[in-house]
């Protein structure tokens, strides 16, 4: 039997199946899934009551309950990353004609520390001039760390609106990932988004990381050996997973949506650990630093387990 038993929160990815079904397995560990869905509302458990031993974490949000002292430390498997291009949308009849008429309007988001929010005003910032500080934020929800204070520039909805219906008629502008919205008014903001983030990885090798692993630090404290044995784990579970999409025939759309990134990316589409990611890693700091997610950078390293 194994010495240990974790309770873990994560999407049954084709890379993190492996470890939920016991095709992975360890002497050491035994992770009890615990489902969750939307995953989002275990990053909220986490940072707000340390409810699992490990769980999934957005980064920003990781980064943010670092800054308030949260007692979890991650490793660095990546479990979810994607090009975040085609995450805004706006409303035809606003006046936008290209993202650097942002400026001065109002774009809505469900939170200001949403990772997929993050790294759109990055982007935003980056390719096409966009300080996030000249932009209204209009928030849609609560942030999963309760005692961040956003800055100035953000503002909440009025009770009990809805983004998409705000979207519409004109209240906001534009929005990051508002969801479905049926009306031909309704626009993504940067054209032809897919062919836009791979000539931003081309020139700039920013790949962007949504998710990592997080654990109590209180096991780690107990048991130091935890988070070398996760790492290993995920690793495998990866590793059997990108075996899996070189050789079968039936892959679902998840799977040639991975497969696809191979061809841009590289033979591994979601790489692990500090180096291999150093360069969207720092992108992804400094983004957090500019936008008022933090106060001050953080050293990677100091950050993540050594493994």
């Amino acid at each position: 039997m194994p010495d240990l038993s974790l309770q873990t929160a994560m999407v049954s990815y084709g890379h993190t199946k492996p470890l939920i079904d016991g095709t992975v397995h360890s002497d050491r560990i035994n992770l009890v899934h615990v489902p969750v869905s939307p995953i989002p509302t275990a990053f909220r458990r986490m940072v707000r009551g340390l409810e699992y031993d490990v769980s999934e974490m957005a980064m920003s949000t990781y980064l943010c309950a670092l800054a308030h002292h949260k007692q979890i430390t991650a490793f660095p498997a990546f479990v979810l990353r994607r090009f975040e291009h085609d995450e805004i949308y706006y409303n035809t009849k606003s006046g936008i004609e290209s993202p650097a008429d942002l400026i001065g309007r109002k774009v809505g988001l469900r939170s200001y520390t949403f990772t997929p929010g993050v790294w759109a005003r990055g982007i935003l910032h980056d390719a096409y001039g966009v300080n996030s500080r000249d932009v209204t934020w209009v928030l849609y929800g609560d942030e999963h760390v309760s005692e961040y204070k956003a800055p100035d520039n953000v503002i909440p909805a009025l009770p009990d609106s809805d983004m998409v219906a705000d979207l519409l008629s004109g209240k906001i502008d534009a929005a990051i990932r508002p969801g479905k919205v049926n009306s031909s008014d309704i626009k993504p903001l940067i054209p032809n988004a897919d062919e836009a983030a791979q000539d931003y990885f081309l020139q700039t090798g920013i790949y962007p990381i949504s998710h990592a692993m997080v654990v109590k630090n209180e096991l780690l404290k107990r048991h130091p050996w935890i988070a070398d044995e996760l790492y290993s784990m995920f690793k495998s579970g990866k590793e059997r997973y990108l075996k899996y999409l070189d050789t079968a025939n039936d892959l679902d759309s998840e799977d040639q949506a991975i497969s696809r990134m191979k061809q841009i990316i590289g033979p591994d589409p979601l790489p692990y650990g500090i180096e291999s990611n150093r360069k969207s890693l720092q992108a992804f700091m400094d983004f957090n630093v500019q936008q008022g997610i933090i106060p001050e950078p953080f050293k990677w390293e100091d950050i993540f387990t050594p493994v």
